[in-house]
């Protein structure tokens, strides 16, 4: 159809070229073409061609051109068939590339590598048992990314059975990469409870997560100064924190070749045994700190004045008890305040249920109390609150008094606030501000415990039976938690971070508590970075970024064509994120 349209009789601007839809009583609608123009105040059309014969679909192209429109719209093409949640696979996938971890835990990509990266990814995304690992990698991209959606829980346990076997070469690697000759390694223990009877390693010990009638299953980390994990090894529940020192120092020493190396433990862990043990290894040095029973005897001894800390919070001393070493005196009186609040609070609350057992034997006249069972529960409740030190007790038959020992109160509260590094390293090597400041490094470590246990990485519930594959699991999450170390240092401009905090710590005041700086305080009162983007915590700004999805489509017009992907496009949030995760431009998707 041709239409040639003669514009001599319009006096003015033509307005418009558009359809028109006429009804028509008992007939269809009159589809027609037509123009319109004003003249003065008034509109005027004209029909240029009656279009009522013409199939629907080339009466809206033509209404799309008229309307400056594309010809056909994308509903009008393309379907979507699905679409699943993929910027915090893409995210994780590309730090562990990035890191190289993929290479450190097979040099050759293998169906092993692949379903032991993807347990890795799912424990920073959705951390769950490996038959929930099984379906919720379904929910997003990450099965598809590494070639794992045909794997069951069976092939789970077979690829944690590859890894721990792999360990003690991953564990070799990671220490080439992060140690060196001369280095600090930071070492912590901790321990999870248990759910169940049936693993060898799940025995009666020290809980730290306060689970009364739990087993636990111990396990020391070995980082390097900055917090990174290196190693991990996993003990029965019953273990003591010392005992696992030696291995330690084996593992330094024998696997790793490393000849010159201080290490860096609590008091609970590097005691005095420990020690004299480490002495018989030239090269190998120490950081750790004296028990509160060893203060009080360089105090009582003189070799601590309590004068020293009059003009200054830090001194160094000796003592002919710690031959060899050196001692560095600190006093914090922010932590002296708080241990004398605790204590107070402890000794109240202690003396009102020691108050309550007075009034109950009073009130016990014609069946008395016996003294093993005013014993039984007095020691109850001196041992909750840990106060039995500071209390002279009299128990008989039907008779409880106490009184306070002031003189015992007096004497531990001279030591509130005043703590007592300890270390083998020379002045030439270590001074004593940077000794203190080497040893507070062992929050990093349990700032790692923190993420693993808690917070995001979920160490438990541990559901496996086999020590080997609880091994495995604390492995994993262990090389999870390296991998979430080097995202939290790339993307802190994102996050609730101190920024200068390493920058800042060579300098400031070793016993003063941490201040944080302007800048994080700046974040935490604005909520917002310099470019006006929210600030997130590590989970908020993963969720973040799995808002960003891929879609597979297809064509409507031929659906046995194969289906295409096609990547939402990153949000600003998402855009630095992957910017400072080195990952962006990003690619397109095609499939």
């Amino acid at each position: 159809m041709h239409l040639y349209l003669d514009m001599s009789d319009c006096v003015d601007i033509i307005v418009a070229m558009y359809i028109d839809i006429v009804p028509n009583r008992n007939s269809r609608p009159a589809v027609l073409l037509r123009q319109g123009w004003r003249e003065g105040s008034r509109i005027r059309k004209r029909t240029i061609a009656n279009l009522t014969d013409w199939p629907e679909e080339k009466i809206e192209a033509l209404r799309r051109v008229l309307g400056d429109q594309p010809v056909m719209a994308v509903d009008d093409v393309i379907e979507f068939v699905e679409n699943r949640p993929h910027g915090h696979v893409e995210a994780v996938l590309g730090t562990i590339k990035n890191i190289g971890l993929d290479v450190l835990i097979g040099s050759k990509r293998g169906r092993e590598r692949d379903l032991v990266l993807a347990m890795i990814a799912e424990q920073l995304i959705h951390p769950s048992s490996k038959l929930g690992t099984t379906r919720l990698w379904h929910t997003t991209t990450l099965a598809e990314e590494l070639g794992v959606a045909d794997a069951d829980e069976d092939d789970l346990y077979a690829a944690m059975d590859w890894l721990v076997q792999r360990q003690t070469r991953i564990e070799k690697k990671l220490a080439a990469r992060h140690l060196s000759e001369g280095t600090q390694v930071l070492y912590d223990v901790t321990s999870s409870y248990y759910e169940g009877k049936t693993c060898p390693l799940a025995l009666f010990g020290y809980s730290r997560d306060r689970k009364k009638g739990k087993p636990i299953i111990v396990y020391g980390v070995l980082s390097d100064p900055e917090g990174r994990p290196v190693t991990v090894d996993v003990y029965p529940g019953n273990t003591a924190d010392p005992t696992t020192v030696a291995d330690q120092v084996e593992k330094l020493r024998q696997r790793f070749g490393l000849e010159q190396v201080v290490l860096v433990g609590d008091r609970g862990m590097l005691t005095s045994i420990q020690i004299e043990s480490i002495q018989n290894y030239p090269g190998l040095g120490w950081i750790s700190s004296l028990r509160s029973k060893a203060i009080r005897k360089l105090v009582d001894t003189e070799c601590l004045q309590l004068s020293l800390f009059d003009e200054k919070n830090l001194a160094e001393i000796h003592s002919p008890e710690f031959p060899g070493e050196r001692l560095i005196a600190c006093y914090n009186p922010l932590l002296a305040e708080e241990r004398r609040r605790k204590r107070q609070d402890l000794l109240k609350v202690t003396q009102a249920e020691l108050d309550k057992i007075v009034r109950e034997v009073a009130r016990r006249t014609k069946t008395p109390l016996g003294k093993a069972e005013i014993g039984k529960k007095v020691g109850k409740v001196l041992h909750h609150y840990k106060m039995g030190k500071h209390f002279e007790l009299t128990i008989e038959d039907s008779t409880f008094h106490y009184t306070r020992r002031e003189d015992s109160i007096r004497r531990e509260s001279e030591l509130d606030g005043i703590y007592v590094i300890r270390t083998s390293e020379p002045v030439e090597r270590l001074s004593a501000e940077d000794a203190v400041r080497s040893y507070k490094r062992l929050t990093l470590v349990e700032q790692a415990f923190r993420c693993m246990k808690g917070i995001d990485l979920l160490v438990r519930p541990i559901r496996h039976r086999d020590a080997q594959r609880v091994r495995a699991h604390i492995f994993l999450c262990m090389l999870a938690y390296y991998v979430q170390w080097h995202m939290r240092k790339a993307l802190a401009p994102l996050l609730f971070i101190d920024e200068e905090l390493e920058h800042n710590r060579p300098k400031r005041d070793p016993v003063a508590p941490a201040k944080p700086s302007r800048s994080a305080k700046k974040k935490k009162t604005v909520r917002l970075t310099p470019d006006g983007l929210p600030i997130h915590s590590f989970d908020t700004l993963l969720e973040e970024l799995g808002t960003r999805c891929r879609n597979k489509c297809r064509l409507k017009t031929d659906r046995s064509a194969p289906t295409f992907s096609k990547l939402t496009e990153p949000n600003p949030v998402q855009k630095q994120a992957l910017k400072l995760l080195g990952l962006f431009p990003v690619k397109g998707s095609s499939s």
